[in-house]
Parts: C-alpha cells; sequence; structure tokens
C-alpha cells in the first residue's frame, strides 16, 4: 500500500522517499523490500504509475540507514502493518528525527488513530491525524481524513486541499470510530448480503447479479469485488470491526465458508482463485469462469442466474424508478416467485437503518457518509441518495407495515414534514441541501471552490439551446459549455449539428467569448454513433454516408478555426469521434484518467471526422521542429510517420492523460487535471486565459508537406511483413493499407504541398470504402452485439 502511494504522489509530480525494513537475510541489498514494493507497483494491473517512467521519482530506503533523511521531508505518511505497537515503536524513531512541524500521518484502516500517538510530544501530536487512502489509491478517489481532538485543523486543511487538488482526491471527514465511515457501512452491507444469501439459498452468482449495477454498485457487485480487493483484507477488516464495534448489528459474523475459504488460502485474485477462478477448458486454449458453490466449496462453471424483474429493469435508465420497480413499490403486481425483489427489500432496508443510526456516531451528517460510499465503494448513490431515489415515506411505510425498526434520524425527519434527506437548491454552490440532524434544517452540502458539474451550471444558468444528444449552457463570464447527453455519448447528427450551430455568427453561441466541450457521465465519447452508421449502410444509402461524413468534418473543423477558443475537456473512454473533436480543440484540459484513442480500425474502418489529419499534421510538425526544411525526405519524418501509422492502425489507446501526451493526443501546453471534479472550473478557466490572451484561431493549412510515395511504400512494406508473420488478416492488411495511404497523403511525390482540405476528401473516400466491405460490416455488428472487437 506505501508504494501505491508513492506512486500516485508521482503521477501527481511530487518526489517521494519509500521506507520499509531491512529484510533478516539483507545480503547486501538492505532496501530490498521497499525496492520490491516498488517493483510490485510498477508491475501491478491496473497500473499504479500513469506512465511507467514517473517511477523514477519515488526513491527507495530502508528504517535504519534512511530515517534520518524524514528531518528534510514535508509530510510522513506510515503505512506500515496493522498492528499498533509496531506502529508506535516506528514512530518513536520518527519523532526523534522529524523536524517541528512536519505533518505526519497514518494510513490505519481502522486502529484508533489518538491511541496510536499517546504519549508523543505536543508538536508531533498537533500535526498527527489518520490519512485513509484506498486501494488501489491511483483509482480509488476515496481520503478519510480522521482528526484527533488534538490535531492542528489549519494542518489538516492544507493536507486536504493538496490531495483534493494535487493528488484528485475526495475528502470526507471522519470520525476516530473502528474502520471510520466507508468500510464500517460497506463492511455491514457485505456481511448482511452474506447472511442473506445463505438464510434465501442464493448462489454467489445470484448475489452478484442482484447486488451489481441494478442498484447502482459497481459491475464487480459483492463477492468478484472481494476477489479484487482480497478476502484476507475483508477478513482483517471484519476483525477489527468484530472486536471494536458493538451496535445493533454485532450479531454478523464472517460465514464459516469464508473462514474455510481464509485457512485454504483462496484469497481471489491475488491467489487466483477466490469466489471465482478461471480454468482450461478441456477442448481448447480458451478459459472458463469457474463460481464457487459455498456450500460444497467446490467450483462449477459460472451460471448466468435468471430473474425476470433484474432483465426488465435494464430497460429502465433513471435510478429511481429502477429501484422501485425491483422493490415492487412501483404499484406492479409482484411476480410469481419474486426472490430478486425479497433479497433487496432485505439487504437495502437493513443498510438504510444501520446507515441513519450511525450518525453522529461516525459522522456528522448524511453527506459525508453518502461521499464515502460513493468514492470508497464506487456505488453510483449513497446510502441516503439510494433512499430518496427509492422514496423516503414509501419505504418507511413498508417497514412500519412489517414491524421493522425504525431508525430514530429517519422519524424525526418525517416528523418534521420533510420527505426527502436531499432538495435541489440551484443558489447553491453543490446545487443540493441535505437534512441536517443537526439543526433539523437543511443546509446547504458544501464543495470546495472549484469543484464544479455541469449538471450544477444547468441549475444555475441554465441551458440556452438543447437538443437530443446535446445542450448548449450558460457556464457565466462570456463561457458556454457544450454538453453531450446520448447514450454512451455517441456523436450523431445531433451532436454534430448543436455544435455547429452553436459555433456560427449569428447562432445561440454568438454572445458567447469561449465555449468549453464537457459533461458529467462516465466517459467524454465512446465515438461517432456506428449503429446509425451500420443501418446506412445496410440500406445502401450511400449519399447520406457522404453527407454524414462531410457534416463530422464540418463540425471538425467548425471548432479548429472557430474565432473563439473551444477548449475539449476529455476524461475516461475518448474514443474515435470524441478524440477528433478533442484533436480539433484549441486546448484541451484532460482528466488525469484520459484513455483516448482513435479506435475506428477495430470496427474496420479509419478516422474520418480530421482524425488522420491531425496525426499527419502532428507527424510533419515534429518532424520539422527537428530538422527545419527537411520536406519529404528526412528520417525524422519517416520516423513520426511510422509512430502516426502505428497509432492510427493498431487503436492505440491512452492509459492515462500522461500517456496521451505522449501518443500526440495531447500537447505539451495542455496541462492535466487530477481532480475530477475540478475539470469543468479549469477548462473555464483555461478558456478564459486564451480569451485574454487575444486569442487568434489558426488559418486553415494549403502547405503541408505529404509525406508521399516513399514514406507510403515504406509503410506498406511493414503491412505486408505483418502479414507474412501472420500477425495480420488479409481484411486487417486493406484496413492498414488505407490508413497508410490517407496519412502519406496518397501516392504522390514526397514533399508535394496538400491542404487539409485534400486530406480530409482522401479520409472521406477511404472511409467510405471500407463501409463498403463486407468484413466492416461483420465487424461492426459483432462490436455492436458483444462490445469486443473482430479480427477477421
Amino acid at each position: 500500500m506505501g508504494a501505491r502511494i508513492a506512486a500516485h504522489f508521482a503521477n501527481a509530480g511530487v518526489p517521494s522517499l519509500l521506507l520499509d525494513i531491512v529484510p533478516s537475510d539483507a545480503a547486501g541489498n538492505r532496501n530490498r523490500l521497499a525496492a520490491a514494493g516498488l517493483e510490485a507497483a510498477k508491475k501491478s494491473k491496473p497500473a499504479a504509475f500513469m506512465d511507467p517512467s514517473l517511477a523514477r521519482r519515488v526513491t527507495v530506503g530502508n528504517f535504519e540507514d534512511d530515517l534520518k533523511r524524514l528531518s528534510d521531508v514535508d509530510w510522513i505518511i506510515e503505512a506500515v502493518v496493522e498492528n499498533l505497537d509496531i506502529k508506535r515503536t516506528l514512530l518513536k524513531k520518527v519523532e526523534a528525527v522529524r523536524k517541528p512541524g512536519t505533518v505526519i500521518t497514518t494510513n490505519t484502516s481502522g486502529l484508533p488513530v489518538g491511541k496510536i500517538a499517546e504519549g508523543f510530544s505536543e508538536d508531533f501530536r498537533r500535526r498527527w491525524f489518520g490519512t485513509h487512502f484506498f486501494n488501489p489509491p491511483r483509482y480509488m478517489r476515496l481520503l478519510e481524513l480522521i482528526p484527533t481532538p488534538e490535531a492542528d485543523r489549519a494542518a489538516m486543511d492544507a493536507v486536504a486541499h493538496f490531495c483534493d487538488v494535487q493528488l484528485g482526491k475526495g475528502i470526507v471527514l471522519a470520525k476516530d470510530t473502528p474502520n471510520f465511515i466507508a468500510n464500517r457501512i460497506g463492511t455491514f452491507s457485505v456481511l448482511n448480503v452474506m447472511r442473506l444469501m445463505q438464510e434465501m439459498d442464493l448462489s454467489i452468482e445470484d448475489v452478484d447479479a442482484l447486488t451489481g449495477q441494478s442498484v447502482g454498485w459497481p459491475k464487480s457487485a459483492t463477492f468478484r469485488t472481494i476477489d479484487l480487493v482480497g478476502l484476507d483484507i475483508l477478513g482483517h477488516v471484519v476483525s477489527n470491526m468484530i472486536q471494536n464495534v458493538h451496535d445493533e448489528r454485532s450479531d454478523l459474523k464472517l460465514p464459516d465458508f469464508f473462514r474455510q475459504m481464509l485457512e485454504r488460502k483462496w484469497l481471489g485474485d491475488k491467489t487466483r482463485g477466490g469466489f471465482y477462478k478461471k480454468a482450461k477448458r478441456a477442448e481448447g486454449k480458451e478459459e472458463e469462469r469457474l463460481a464457487l458453490d459455498w456450500k460444497t466449496l467446490e467450483y462449477q462453471p459460472a451460471k448466468k442466474p435468471k430473474f425476470p424483474s433484474l432483465e426488465m429493469a435494464k430497460n429502465v435508465e433513471q435510478a429511481g424508478p429502477r429501484l422501485r420497480m425491483l422493490l415492487g413499490l412501483d404499484g406492479s403486481a409482484p411476480q410469481k416467485g419474486h426472490k430478486a425483489g425479497a433479497f433487496l427489500w432485505s439487504a437495502l432496508s437493513d443498510l438504510w437503518t444501520y446507515s441513519a443510526n450511525r450518525i453522529p456516531e461516525i459522522s456528522d451528517s448524511i453527506v459525508e457518509i453518502d461521499r464515502a460510499m460513493r468514492m470508497g465503494f464506487n456505488w453510483e448513490l449513497g446510502p441516503f441518495e439510494l433512499w430518496d431515489a427509492a422514496g423516503v415515506e414509501a419505504i418507511v411505510a413498508r417497514m412500519k407495515k412489517e414491524d421493522q425498526p425504525i431508525a430514530a434520524n429517519v422519524a424525526h425527519l418525517l416528523a418534521a414534514g420533510k420527505k426527502s434527506w436531499y432538495l435541489d437548491d440551484p443558489k447553491t454552490a453543490s446545487g443540493r441541501v441535505y437534512w441536517d440532524l443537526r439543526t433539523a434544517n437543511y443546509e446547504p452540502v458544501k464543495v470546495p471552490d472549484g469543484v464544479w458539474s455541469v449538471e450544477v451550471a444547468k441549475k444555475s444558468k441554465g441551458v440556452v439551446k438543447k437538443n437530443s444528444g446535446a445542450s448548449l449552457i450558460d457556464l457565466s463570464d462570456g463561457v458556454a459549455c457544450i454538453e453531450f447527453h446520448s447514450k454512451m455519448n455517441a456523436i450523431g447528427a445531433d451532436i454534430v449539428q448543436l455544435i455547429l450551430q452553436s459555433l456560427k455568427p449569428g447562432g445561440p453561441g454568438d454572445s458567447f467569448d469561449a465555449f468549453v466541450i464537457a459533461n458529467d457521465a462516465a466517459n467524454f465519447s465512446v465515438g461517432a454513433n456506428v449503429m446509425l452508421l451500420l443501418m446506412s449502410i445496410q440500406e445502401e444509402e450511400w449519399d447520406d454516408i457522404d453527407l454524414a461524413i462531410r457534416q463530422f468534418q464540418g463540425m471538425s473543423q467548425a471548432i479548429k478555426f472557430s474565432p473563439k477558443p473551444v477548449v475539449a475537456a476529455p476524461f475516461g473512454m475518448t474514443f474515435g469521434g470524441g478524440c477528433e473533436i478533442s484533436l480539433h480543440s484549441a486546448a484541451r484540459q484532460p482528466h488525469a484518467e484520459l484513455y483516448v484513442g482513435l479506435v475506428e480500425v477495430g470496427v474496420g474502418l479509419l478516422p474520418g471526422g480530421g482524425g488522420c489529419k491531425e496525426m499527419l499534421l502532428r507527424a510533419v510538425d515534429t518532424a520539422e521542429s527537428i530538422r527545419p526544411g527537411g520536406r519529404g525526405e528526412s528520417i525524422e519524418l519517416m520516423e513520426a510517420m511510422k509512430r502516426a501509422f502505428e497509432i492510427v492502425a493498431t487503436a492505440k489507446v491512452s492509459t492515462s492523460a500522461h500517456e496521451a501526451r505522449g501518443l500526440g493526443f495531447l500537447s505539451h501546453s495542455d496541462e492535466i487535471t487530477m481532480n475530477r471534479e475540478r475539470v469543468l472550473s479549469d477548462a473555464k478557466a483555461r478558456a478564459l486565459e486564451l480569451v485574454r490572451a487575444g486569442y487568434e484561431p489558426p488559418q486553415p493549412r494549403t502547405d503541408i508537406s505529404a509525406p508521399g510515395e516513399n514514406i507510403l511504400a515504406a509503410l506498406k512494406m511493414g503491412v505486408h511483413l505483418m502479414r507474412q508473420a501472420e500477425y495480420i488478416s488479409d481484411h486487417e492488411v486493406k484496413i492498414a493499407t488505407k490508413v497508410a495511404e490517407v496519412l502519406c497523403g496518397g501516392n504522390v511525390t514526397s514533399g508535394t504541398p496538400v491542404s487539409e482540405q485534400y486530406i480530409l476528401d482522401l479520409e472521406r473516400e477511404a472511409f467510405k470504402s471500407l463501409c463498403g466491405e463486407r468484413k466492416t460490416q461483420e465487424r461492426i455488428q459483432y462490436t455492436l452485439k458483444t462490445g469486443k472487437t473482430l479480427r477477421n
């Protein structure tokens, strides 16, 4: 864990010192354990480092030789084994070398923070508190901040701000209680789910189907998540809870089958087997997934559960109606043998009561509990938000009807004549207020300056124009936001139309000085709507396809040459057309977790919205910057073109914004935002910077030095050799050749000056020709059906 925390500091540009014990058999390598931790972080999947080169920012050492170096650092984080005596012994040594005023925190997941530092100096105790990072630190946004009565609030505020802005963390203030907030609620939920599974005779697969995306929890649900985290980690957290927590649900324990799995070292993914494991099929190399039968502790082929209500729920997009349907609260007749609804009702009603009873024990407000569960367990909604979605009055009425205990806190809410924990309020910075049990009133949900969302902007300033796929929103200060809200933000005619309308003189965006392209979804955009494309291909509507490509290209050109700066704020999956929109923008304000790429070859096509053109321009300009005047003959251009070709022809996708910069999808002037909740504010600030600097748009280029026939021949030779080695298929040869022809500006003399429009025309014709290929159509159909790529 310490190595992974260090890795995330490196991601944020902060150097760190990683220390561990000296192994008993050091044999000349006294830093072996720290170095092993760093190596594990380098090799971890998912990757701990946003780019492998960032590992250079971590220096390894050991507690004996290097502890004195702590006198030079600004923040010391203790993350050793969860043993109170071991922690205190080490920290006594740290106290002797740290300079006064240095912040020192513990990453304990549940030990009493105050007790760890009992008897230490006053300066130490004032700068001592808990910073509980969730694993893996790069991907899990939650950071629980645990104060002690003596902790200096200014020091805590400084760490909170740093972790928010620099590390991208969502900060939750927790009380110094066992397992703090997220693990306290999460552990209860997991133990209760296991109890219900046994009582209702459900399988591992059944429970994972019921506790996944249907209720807004991660796709990995319950048992797949435990496999990912590790059964030993859950066992440790539960043990701490059982020893130190005595509440109304102290009856919950780890079941016998779980204890037997721990004894057998079936710890999940780390031991290649837990509740699930993979095994080779007898007839071939392909692996099949096996699931554990908790009654017999034997593995069997995983079965797909059959719950009709879950299948129906998949068609309901909004959480509230979906949840009410699953719980039988929507007025519909309950289905025969409605086991899914019975399970979910028991699991969720218990969760709601337990969460309500934890205030003020673990937190003073519902907000901290909801934030902790969203960011620590990747829930779409926290317990109280989920309760609101289902309907607080209806839930409590059913609880009373079934003689279930009613939490005093929800009784107080309803007695005050209120019907929900949260209300919308456009006057607040967060756009919401919550029921504060201390004041018995609705209070603003506070957010740090700079934390913002498109949804909040909509509530405060309103929508200027909207269609089925996109909206134009006033962000104030002369900046407008173009928001996508189609399914998975796939780009269709509606989005193209709104962008073109917004950017044209006299259009709805004419009164603004700059634009930001951003949204609140899980991903920026998965690319063009290939379902509509496939339908047009099947109907042989070639003129319509040609027009659609021209319009898409027109949109990307309008973004690039807009007299008012357009700043894209890409994040998450930014594929195909989403990548092309980003490439054509005046600047980009990406989130650090950016998975961007021109992925069209995966469906048998090539980038047709200007993506090939922009990659060509970047390659030509890179070569020119190294050797001015090299034209079409330089080695530098050959290398740059080979790189661009590889990126497009292999559908290379970045694993972070750092890597996206190396691939040419970002420029060195594009600054990276670490906190997802700050992307919109940072993008707006970037747009205003461009305006204040007197932004002047680029002019369409007519003098691009085409790489031409020489480099085209070299790229084709590479494709030929790949086919000879049977790395690619005949159809992939055809796709790659088309990509090479477009990137090289066609089979022209190297150095021939061509225009951007000329490259766009090549793109469009190549795109259309690939649309006509049967194998391309098969690829599109397969991807739409499975979400995977067909290699045909």
